[in-house]
C-alpha cells in the first residue's frame, strides 16, 4: 500500500504533535506534511518557493482559526482551483461556531470536526478520522502529481 500523503494545516504544536502520533499509533503509512498558516498552506498547495517539490496531497485537515489566513479562505482556495477541488478536506478546529461550520460547507468541505479538548478523545477522534478516510473511504486518485 502506498502512503498517502496527508496536509495539515494546524497552528497549535502541541495538537500537530497529537494528531501526528494518533496517526502513528494507527499504523497506517501516511506522509504527513505541516504548515502553520493559511498563507503557508495556499503556497504548499500551489507549489510555490519553498514547496516546489512536494508531493500533492491526497487529504487535508484544515483549522479554521489560523494566522495570516483563515481555514475557511484556503478551503474556498482549494474548491475554486480546477486542480485542488477533488482533494477531500476534513475541517478538523475547536471552533464550534454555527457560521463556521455552515461556510465550511458552503465551500464544499467533507467534513467538520470540532476538535475535542480532553487528549484521549483528541486521540480517538483522530483514530477514527484515520479510520473513516484512509482505510475505509477511497480517496481520488493522486500519482504523486505536480498540479499547477
Amino acid at each position: 500500500m502506498e502512503p498517502i500523503h496527508i496536509l495539515l494545516v494546524e497552528d497549535n504544536a502541541g495538537d500537530v504533535m497529537l494528531i501526528k502520533e494518533a496517526f502513528k499509533e494507527a499504523r497506517v503509512m501516511n506522509d504527513i506534511n505541516t504548515v502553520q498558516d493559511g498563507e503557508k498552506a495556499i503556497m504548499f498547495l500551489d507549489k510555490k518557493s519553498p514547496y516546489e517539490d512536494v508531493f500533492t496531497p491526497d487529504l487535508i485537515l484544515l483549522d479554521v482559526n489560523l494566522p495570516r489566513i483563515n481555514g475557511l479562505e484556503v478551503l474556498s482556495h482549494i474548491k475554486e482551483s480546477d486542480a485542488l477541488k477533488k482533494i477531500p478536506v476534513i475541517m478538523l478546529t475547536t471552533s464550534s461556531d454555527e457560521k463556521d461550520i455552515l461556510e465550511s460547507y458552503k465551500n464544499y468541505a467533507n467534513c467538520y470536526i470540532t476538535k475535542p479538548v480532553d487528549a484521549d478523545n483528541f486521540m480517538n477522534t483522530i483514530s477514527r478520522i484515520d479510520q473513516f478516510w484512509i482505510q475505509i473511504v477511497k480517496l481520488p486518485p493522486n500519482k504523486g502529481e505536480v498540479y499547477g
